[in-house]
């Protein structure tokens, strides 16, 4: 990891409690690398040898089984994935790939373990992190079981417009293949969805959408605090193991 990179890293909430022999220590040891769209991190099956944490750009966690494939979150900066994996020192249960052009922090999980153990602020770091990670998960999952598909697009489409602004404008950050599978949809029903919302005050046009008539749609999608949070972006409650 290069010297003027140093200071970003160590501001990162992960970091910014750590001693700073102990940083010192793992920047010795990790490296910041740039990644062209649609490369492969990772593979689900495999060991977990490094932390990752995106700085830049976005990516896809998946999982497959039995000739199937799902997206299961969206890692933004500036996150980490997959902590639980490389602390409980157990394989990797997705795999990742670069949506877009990315930066990532990698940190061999050896080191990532050891500071775990002898540095308190970052162990205290690390268990405020997983605790987000659960309550993300615990989120989606009542998003998942408690809202029909319909309620669930809504409410995505209302956290993407108060993120970028209350523009009646959004835009949607990943490709529909990704988003139909992060809401627990087929491409299908993802269109028929966007349909159905229509009289909603919901118009689409590629990957720019419409809100027309926020209110009504807010009447449909009855957000939750308890369930949707503060974050606007999806890969904010993303589930990490």
């Amino acid at each position: 990891m290069r010297s003027d990179d140093m200071p970003l890293i160590r501001d990162l909430p992960l970091f910014r409690s750590m001693d700073d022999s102990s940083f010192e220590e793992m920047a010795g040891l990790a490296y910041l690398q740039r990644f062209p769209q649609g490369v492969d991190l990772i593979t689900e099956g495999d060991p977990a040898d490094f932390l990752h944490v995106v700085v830049d750009g976005s990516v896809e966690l998946f999982a497959g089984w039995n000739d199937r494939e799902a997206s299961m979150a969206v890692v933004v900066p500036v996150n980490t994935f997959i902590l639980a994996a490389v602390i409980r020192d157990s394989p990797y249960l997705m795999s990742g790939r670069t949506l877009e052009a990315s930066r990532l922090l990698l940190i061999p999980a050896e080191v990532v373990r050891k500071l775990f153990r002898t540095d308190s602020g970052f162990s205290r770091a690390i268990v405020d992190e997983l605790a987000g990670c659960y309550r993300g998960l615990v989120r989606e999952s009542k998003n998942l079981k408690l809202r029909s598909s319909i309620e669930r697009l809504a409410n995505y489409l209302l956290a993407q417009q108060r993120a970028q602004g209350e523009r009646e404008h959004v835009t949607l950050r990943y490709e529909k293949r990704v988003l139909a599978s992060l809401l627990g949809m087929t491409p299908e029903n993802l269109s028929r969805a966007f349909a159905t919302l229509g009289p909603y005050g919901v118009e689409v046009d590629g990957r720019t959408v419409r809100l027309s008539k926020p209110r009504d749609l807010r009447v449909l999608a009855k957000p939750s605090p308890l369930i949707d949070g503060r974050g606007g972006d999806w890969g904010a409650n993303r589930p990490d193991h």
